[in-house]
């Protein structure tokens, strides 16, 4: 097995490059039933349009191309194609004639929200509208029946459809989608539609090639760093490096006679920029021009400074408290034998391959953006503020992302691009970060320490788990409107006690898990898998501690405190099946466990690894996932492979360090990422038990590095608690 994948963009069947299982698609009983609420047809679908618009999500034109549209971002993770083909199936169109076409925010606005939500994080593209989208799809297949049936003068249910070919059996007459489109836009929309049992899907459900990769091959693909305009400036900006700090001045004459600057400006209190006629001479001029900063009291801080306050945060009074049961600390206060470990997770960069960079042409009229966003609709909020202009006046026009994993949740650098455009009125200008400008003011994964502490009973079982976190809250930076009396409830990811979507795992008789919230300077941020990677690391590691301690095998130990949770032990047991748990492993070669839950899915993975003269090899590794449904089992499986090398990455060699309050890695010759040669083989299992929509590409991530570090110890007998490995010397054993 391989991690390579296939490429091919004639839009057919492809057979996956990994292994995959797809034990069924659930079991569901019948078929759906919406009420699909429509808005007034005057703003939810163009009447009149030249384009003949069935509904918002479907466009046919007379050579019966299909038109989809897609709200949600498209950055390499394949929901574009996912809810195409979910689209597809309930409209029954011909999958090779499908395109599609991305939503505006400002059209959304326009159009009373018909498209809805527009954000796409937490894996939700597909999972948050898995449903309105195929309403969509179905509402549009029963307008275009119905415009053929009323051509023939039939009854609509007399008719069938088989890939936009529209057919009245008893009379024997046909037609086709692209001819009855315009007419099937003045029919009013269906107040009801029934959906496809997923037992009976053809077009979701299957294997199918991505509608956006032949634009990537040929190069032909646009992203926002490349965007151009006729007569178009290019600025390149520079913040304090130390967050929170100001720009006291700069001068402006030192380079405003370099060749091609046409500006030096103040953007905001702790930003400026330059602005040229090319990319290379704006950077050339900023790096000559004399800029004095005010650091503030952040540039007193350092990684060893953060890491002492959080220390301190172990052991301190909390009232946040995201899960307990019993009296985990009288237990342990009382117990002859307690087990304790500490652990940490550092400061990781977003650093995807596109930095950022907005172009936006500003006028006291109207403003313009065009570039690549997770939250459309937030961007285009940001952007009228920026402009100083209704939102009305305003329109993002949103590309595909070069990679993003959460960074463009946020919409600093749109806010940037248009307080610059707005200084040179009328003309466009491409606001293009650096790629250390780019890593210096990321929205950083927040850096946090753990203190677990448990005791076992005379049979090896676990009486009572203290798990107390310390660190950074990405919701008081970023979102303080879910703080609760309870704190930062992204802290406790796959640690709550139930739900749909970060359930705990375990059943502890004694269990508390708190957080000592400690905020330092670094802004952070939704870095791919969010806080489920550290929590992943420190319960599954640890839960591996407590089985070595009790003698227990890690499998069946886990088994035991997982008898009230079956889909978390499903997949455990599919991956340890996979890996051959419980067999020989080849001569030198170790295995561990790891799973969780996270954005609505079940995962576990099991890895294994040699170690040669204090050299790690990861030799393979299997990974199950229940997501509940798979639209496309060739995107999951490149999602959890890709998962992989992003969450291993991060194990291997991601950190970012703190000095004089600046984040020093500015380039990848600093913050490194895997290499091929050492990626191991990835197989996938997918077990979709149906019943609820979960994520693929966030939460698989999170068993990537804990399944290797148990493997790890397994190989050497050495606990590695503090990230990434690349610190720690792994030819001698503890």
């Amino acid at each position: 097995m391989t991690t390579q994948a296939q490429f091919d963009t004639s839009g057919g069947p492809v057979r996956p490059s990994r292994r995959g299982v797809l034990a069924g698609i659930g079991a569901v009983a019948g078929a759906f039933s919406f009420g699909f609420g429509i808005p007034t047809p005057g703003r939810a679908i163009a009447q009149g349009a030249a384009t003949p618009e069935v509904n918002a999500w479907v466009v046919i034109q007379p050579d019966e191309t299909v038109v989809i549209r897609i709200a949600r971002a498209e950055m390499g993770q394949g929901s574009l194609t996912g809810l195409a083909q979910l689209v597809a199936e309930e409209l029954e169109c011909d999958w090779d004639k499908v395109r599609f076409e991305l939503v505006k925010p400002g059209e959304n606005r326009r159009r009373d929200r018909v498209w809805r939500d527009l954000s796409t994080g937490g894996s939700r593209a597909i999972r948050g509208s898995h449903d309105y989208v195929r309403m969509g799809g179905a509402a549009a297949r029963a307008m275009l029946v119905q415009a053929a049936a009323q051509g023939w003068g039939v009854a609509p249910g007399t008719c069938t459809v088989a890939k936009g070919v529209i057919t009245h059996g008893a009379s024997g007459r046909s037609t086709t989608y692209g001819a009855v489109a315009a007419a099937a836009n003045r029919i009013t929309p269906p107040a009801s539609v029934t959906l496809k049992d997923p037992k009976d899907w053809t077009i979701a459900g299957q294997p199918l090639k991505r509608l956006d990769t032949l634009d990537k091959l040929d190069g032909s693909l646009v992203y926002g760093m490349d965007f151009s305009m006729p007569g178009m400036l290019v600025a390149v900006p520079k913040a304090c490096p130390v967050h929170g700090g100001k720009l006291t001045s700069f001068d402006a004459a030192a380079v405003s006679g370099m060749r091609g600057v046409r500006h030096v400006l103040r953007v905001d209190d702790e930003t400026v920029a330059v602005v040229a006629d090319t990319f290379w001479r704006a950077k050339t001029a900023l790096d000559a021009l004399p800029i004095v900063w005010d650091e503030g009291p952040g540039a007193q801080v350092s990684s060893e400074t953060i890491a002492a306050s959080l220390r301190e945060g172990l052991s301190a009074d909390t009232p946040f408290i995201g899960n307990r049961t019993g009296d985990a600390k009288a237990l342990l206060g009382r117990a002859s034998r307690v087990i304790e470990a500490d652990y940490s997770f550092p400061y990781q960069n977003h650093a995807p391959m596109e930095v950022l960079a907005a172009t936006v042409r500003w006028t006291p009229e109207r403003c313009d953006v065009w570039g690549p966003t997770q939250v459309a609709e937030a961007a285009l909020a940001t952007v009228a503020t920026a402009a100083g202009l209704p939102a009305e006046a305003c329109e993002v026009h949103n590309m595909r992302i070069g990679g993003s994993f959460g960074r463009r949740l946020s919409t600093d650098y749109m806010r940037m691009g248009v307080l610059i455009a707005r200084q040179v009125p009328g003309t466009p200008v491409k606001m293009m970060w650096t790629r250390e400008e780019d890593m210096a003011q990321g929205r950083f994964h927040p850096v946090t320490q753990c203190r677990l502490r448990a005791s076992l009973d005379a049979q090896g079982d676990v009486e009572a788990l203290h798990m107390r976190i310390s660190g950074q809250s990405i919701a008081t930076f970023a979102y303080p409107g879910l703080i609760t009396a309870n704190g930062d409830p992204l802290v406790f990811q796959g640690l709550v006690p139930g739900g749909a979507e970060m359930a705990i795992g375990y059943t502890i008789p004694n269990l508390l898990i708190d957080h000592a919230m400690r905020n330092p300077h670094i802004r952070p941020g939704a870095w791919r898998g969010v806080n489920l990677n550290q929590n992943a690391v420190y319960l599954e590691c640890f839960i591996d501690e407590l089985a070595h301690a009790a003698g227990a095998d890690p499998l069946a130990f886990r088994r035991k405190l997982m008898a009230n949770h079956p889909k978390h032990l499903a997949v455990l047991e599919a991956a340890a099946a996979g890996i051959g748990w419980g067999t020989a492993p080849a001569p030198g070669v170790h295995r561990g466990l790891a799973q969780i839950m996270g954005f609505g899915s079940y995962v576990a993975a099991a890895a294994e690894v040699s170690v040669t003269g204090g050299v790690l090899k990861i030799h393979r590794i299997v990974a199950a996932t229940d997501p509940g449904h798979v639209v496309n089992p060739q995107q999951v499986e490149a999602q959890i492979a890709g998962s992989f090398v992003y969450g291993l990455s991060a194990m291997l060699h991601g950190e970012c360090t703190v000095k004089d309050g600046r984040i020093e890695q500015q380039n990848f010759d600093t913050y490194n990422v895997m290499r091929l040669d050492e990626m191991p083989v990835v197989e996938v299992i997918t077990i979709p038990s149906g019943g609820f929509w979960g994520g693929v590409g966030e939460p698989t991530i999170a068993v990537a590095a804990p399944a290797v570090l148990n493997a790890l110890f397994a190989a050497t007998g050495k606990r590695v608690r503090n990230l990434p490995l690349k610190n720690t010397d792994l030819r001698s054993s503890s």
